[in-house]
């Protein structure tokens, strides 16, 4: 099943997709309005009710997908977690972490996956793209070992990292460099996990202007998925619709001298989940 949140005719609503069509879940169970999280939290309970519901369809191409959760309590990131781009940041100069790095993107960062990206007014110069693979929890959890994390998973969906290099070199916890508004553009939509046989064997692909910069498969990640949750969940309470997104391959921006210009395309594709496509812009230009 496939949950995103979509904007028609001036409204947001949720919506499950099916096909080329998305069928209205908000008609049908009104009780959420257009809070995935609340769906989220009931969906073990109502899964069958919710993948059969009947309410009124548009096409996709009619309507507005906006980013499939927009207020999780957490949207926590693995810093270099594949083993090429840990290669890639050693020759860099930068040691490679012994233990699972994390840091906070914070949630008012979160963007839609179609939407523009700013190239902040005080820092344009040094914003950077990196393609991730989101996670979606789907249970309130706590010390969960890493033979039930799966269960604990309600799905995935693709992430942009967007990161601006200087503010985040300037803090040792990444977090205000990983922060900048708009530069959390997740979805299209949260691919529940019952259709996913392995995330482990996905292809995650990044294109800039059209051109392949980033390429791996999710099993190059050094700390695998269930490795990452059954660590997060020894320190925290993890909630329905919390983000977890789970590290970039090697070739970011940074290792090439790349960064974003206005009106450069950045794609982030991953087998089965979708892509995601968003447009640079100077921050004035999106308000």
């Amino acid at each position: 099943m496939k949950l995103a949140r979509f904007t028609l005719d001036g409204q947001t609503r949720l919506g499950r997709i099916d096909g080329d069509r998305i069928t209205d879940l908000t008609a049908c169970f009104p009780e959420y309005g257009d809070s995935m999280r609340a769906l989220l939290t009931d969906l073990p309970t109502r899964r069958d009710e919710i993948a059969s519901a009947k309410g009124p369809e548009s096409l996709l191409s009619e309507v507005m997908l906006e980013a499939p959760i927009n207020d999780p309590q957490k949207y926590l990131a693995i810093g270099m977690n594949y083993k090429a781009h840990a290669e890639e940041s050693a020759k860099a100069g930068i040691p490679v972490p012994t233990t699972q790095l994390w840091f906070n993107k914070q949630v008012s960062c979160i963007n839609g996956p179609y939407a523009p990206l700013a190239l902040p007014t005080v820092a344009p110069d040094k914003v950077d793209y990196e393609a991730e693979m989101g996670v979606v929890i789907g249970k309130r959890c706590r010390h969960v070992s890493r033979e039930d994390a799966r269960s604990v998973i309600a799905g995935y969906l693709v992430c942009n990292d967007v990161s601006t290099r200087d503010w985040q070199l300037r803090s040792p916890t990444f977090t205000l460099g990983k922060s900048f508004d708009t530069h959390g553009p997740i979805g299209p939509w949260i691919t529940t996990d019952d259709e996913i046989a392995d995330p482990h064997a996905l292809e995650l692909d990044l294109y800039l202007n059209g051109e392949l910069r980033q390429h791996t498969s999710t099993g190059d990640m050094i700390y695998d998925i269930y490795d990452q949750i059954a660590h997060l969940s020894t320190v925290m309470t993890l909630e329905p619709g919390d983000v977890i997104a789970t590290g970039t391959p090697s070739n970011v921006g940074i290792a090439t001298n790349t960064f974003m210009q206005p009106g450069d395309v950045v794609r982030v594709e991953v087998t089965g989940l979708g892509y995601i496509e968003n447009t640079f812009k100077p921050e004035a230009e999106i308000g």
